[in-house]
């Protein structure tokens, strides 16, 4: 029974109300499971210099007009004989356009009523409209923070993209200018994609894409000041990458391993206590402004994930590149002496961050523990260290303050990840452990007799597969010398323009054959069989173990063809720890109206656990995802928040999560539809709109037994998924 996944607790109220489609076609493409996460949108360094950062009109803007309250004009308060400049590079973007976070932000700073030994500079820019009448919508300004007031430096630097090097070390060379100090901070502002898409989306210049960890690194060079810290009031940017990166430009870090809560890093208190004493440590610093996030957002959203640390760059640059590079090659030679299995399920099992954007990145602490290795505990232990602060909202469990990329979810993103490493000199090390197991995790799914889609089992089309013991060597082996000749169509994403991270396989063809023939998951023993339970599901211990996620996959038949409701965890298990086809066929539902509900991950330890899934809505008309959490100590979940979702190639990034559902709320929920035949026709609103009153809430509903068709998806230690047939 270890090798049982973690089911959500079922909580079953009643009869749910009607699932049925209405309105038009969106033509918003799939929405469920379908990949859909946008196409990384490569370096942006080299560019060119465009819009100065001199001097302009000096103009001062008195919070109360303009903003709106918050901060008086109190005393200053005195402290320490230095001087900080603190310079925060706001790309205001949709966060700002859409739901005035910066602003909010901006409103936070002036309450601190900051005094004249410390230097708060804002450059503005990156956004189509700004929520206040300060800020000017068509250029790029710079402002100064102080006493309650906010005052315009240079009303214009120009109309160029936040997202650009040369932009930012623009910025910091103009700061060390005009307010040189002893003590100086960064902080980035906007939306992360952490190490392989890096910082940024500009609303205004999309085509730019993001600011990679190259692009960062040379913008600090070209900007020439070694900052205290370099903070990230952005998501997923407290990865190892990126502090190894910063090492040559500032003491510390402080970011967040996950994706931010909207109301983002709360900087009245921070500011104030800074204001008060400029000669406040660093580690005090950032102390307090880890503590006022995480506390604020455990009052203004509560339920949504935080996280923020600070890592001490000068011991990370001594310490971390050693031991992470005996733990790469310890992972390498485990793939290579026939423990794949051993390094997929510590990566399956570990905590992962931005999990809905398919990022892969993971908590490298939990990572390197999960590996039960000397080489992997002694990672840890290294990483704690530097790790001088970390804290986490409630509901995160294995997170240690420290993230990096490790490829599981999406093996195209491989090949950029690697040309990262060498463009910020990173060791080789780590770069060939994960090319050897991505390299390996394709190949078993080109080997292997899986499906992408569970059209097939719903249409009775499935027919065998090569998985265990219909596949031979051999055959397995012929099969991967058409793949890695070239023939990579069976993979989704891959294409011969990001395939070089199959030369570093660690084993040779025949090798990979005859592992991937021991080690298969036997797709023809996904049968539904009689047993003393009832119907139930029969697969051998050694089966089980090569299982790393199980999930009930409903579609509904309307009459006209298949409505997808998703992927949820709810199943239950014999005392022999057979899979049971249930008695009665429920599905989840918001206030009563059944959803598309789509798990994406769970973090389990035993006693605690935490699970979260998605379901695809319009919220107040625009395309976006309820994000549902249950918990150990909240088993029958609840809605933490809402995200907004992004066209196909809009960005890279991830943006901070938009804020918690209120009151005149307008929510339509959102399904994908297929043909009989397995043909996605289109997505739609389906089920009744729901006009928020009071607090939304989660449950299980009947639906029509005649109308489900319930299958259970397997997903095997290469990421390939098999499904039973449906339950009759």
């Amino acid at each position: 029974m270890n090798n049982r996944p973690r089911g959500r607790q079922r909580n079953i109220t009643g009869q749910g109300k009607d699932i049925k489609r209405r309105g038009e076609r969106m033509g918003s493409g799939p929405v469920g499971m379908s990949e859909r996460t946008p196409v990384h949108q490569g370096h942006t360094g080299g560019v060119t210099r465009s819009g100065g950062l001199s001097g302009g009109k000096i103009i001062v803007i008195l919070l109360a007009l303009l903003l709106g309250g918050g901060g008086g004009l109190g005393a200053f308060l005195g402290g320490g004989q230095d001087e900080m400049t603190i310079m925060v590079y706001m790309c205001g973007t949709d966060l700002e356009s859409r739901s005035k976070m910066a602003t909010m932000d901006l409103q936070e700073m002036l309450g601190a009523n900051i005094g004249d030994n410390v230097n708060l500079i804002v450059y503005t820019g990156g956004c189509k409209q700004w929520q206040n009448t300060a800020v000017d919508s068509r250029n790029n300004q710079i402002w100064q923070v102080r006493g309650g007031e906010f005052i315009c430096l240079d009303q214009n630097v120009g109309n160029v993209s936040m997202t650009k090097p040369d932009t930012l070390s623009d910025f910091i060379q103009w700061c060390a200018d005009e307010f040189p100090a002893n003590r100086n901070a960064l902080i980035f502002w906007d939306h992360g994609g952490g190490s392989v898409s890096g910082f940024g989306y500009d609303e205004k210049f999309q085509s730019t894409g993001s600011m990679s960890l190259a692009g960062i690194d040379d913008a600090l060079t070209a900007g020439g000041v070694k900052f205290d810290f370099i903070g990230f009031d952005a998501c997923l940017m407290a990865t190892a990458e990126n502090a190894l990166m910063l090492t040559k430009h500032a003491d510390y870090m402080i970011a967040s391993e996950e994706t931010e809560p909207g109301i983002g890093w709360y900087y009245t208190d921070w500011l104030k206590a800074l204001s008060a004493d400029p000669s406040m440590s660093t580690l005090e610093i950032g102390r307090n402004i880890i503590d006022d996030f995480v506390e604020t957002c455990a009052i203004s959203c509560a339920g949504q994930s935080a996280t923020l640390s600070i890592v001490d760059l000068a011991e990370a640059e001594t310490t971390i590149p050693k031991a992470l590079a005996a733990f790469s090659n310890d992972t390498y030679e485990l793939i290579k002496n026939d423990e794949y299995a051993k390094v997929s399920n510590a990566r399956s099992s570990t905590r992962e961050f931005g999990s809905s954007s398919r990022i892969d990145q993971v908590d490298l602490v939990h990572l390197a523990r999960n590996m039960g290795t000397k080489e992997g505990n002694n990672l840890a232990d290294v990483l704690l260290s530097t790790v001088k602060y970390n804290r986490t909202s409630s509901n995160m469990t294995n997170s240690y303050g420290i993230s990096i990329y490790f490829p599981f979810r999406k093996a195209s993103m491989v090949d950029d990840a690697v040309d990262t490493y060498e463009q910020i000199g990173m060791d080789d090390e780590y770069a060939r452990c994960i090319q050897a197991f991505a390299s390996m995790e394709v190949s078993g799914q080109a080997a292997s007799g899986g499906t992408a889609s569970p059209l097939p089992s719903l249409m009775g089309m499935l027919g065998s597969s090569l998985g265990g013991s219909t596949g031979s060597t051999e055959m397995i082996g012929q099969l991967l010398g058409s793949f890695l000749g070239g023939d990579v169509s069976s993979i989704a994403g891959l294409s011969g323009l990001n395939t070089d991270f199959l030369t570093g396989r660690a084993m040779d063809t025949d090798a990979m054959a005859s592992y991937i023939a021991e080690n298969s998951f036997d797709a023809s023993l996904l049968t539904w069989e009689y047993t003393a339970s009832g119907m139930a599901v029969v697969l051998p211990e050694e089966q089980w173990s090569l299982v790393q996620t199980l999930h009930a996959n409903m579609f509904y038949d309307d009459g006209e063809g298949y409505i997808d409701l998703g992927l949820d965890t709810v199943y239950e298990f014999d005392e022999d720890g057979n899979l049971l086809a249930p008695e009665v066929i429920t599905w989840i539902a918001v206030n009563e109206q059944p959803v598309a509900y789509y798990h994406e991950s769970t973090v389990d330890d035993g006693d605690s656990y935490s699970i979260t899934g998605r379901i695809p809505v319009l919220y107040n008309g625009e395309r976006a995802e309820l994000i549902a959490v249950f918990t150990d100590s909240d088993p029958y979940g609840s809605i933490a928040g809402v995200r907004r979702v992004y066209n196909n190639g809009e960005t890279a990034t991830v943006a901070k999560t938009m804020d918690t559902v209120a009151p005149g709320d307008v929510i339509d929920f959102v399904c994908d539809y297929y043909s009989y035949d397995g043909v996605y026709l289109d997505s739609y609103m389906f089920g009744e709109r729901l006009v928020v009153e009071d607090e939304l809430y989660l449950s299980d509903v009947y639906i029509d037994a005649d109308a489900a068709n319930l299958t259970y998806q397997f997903t095997d230690i290469y990421n390939q998924k098999y499904w039973t047939d449906p339950v009759q």
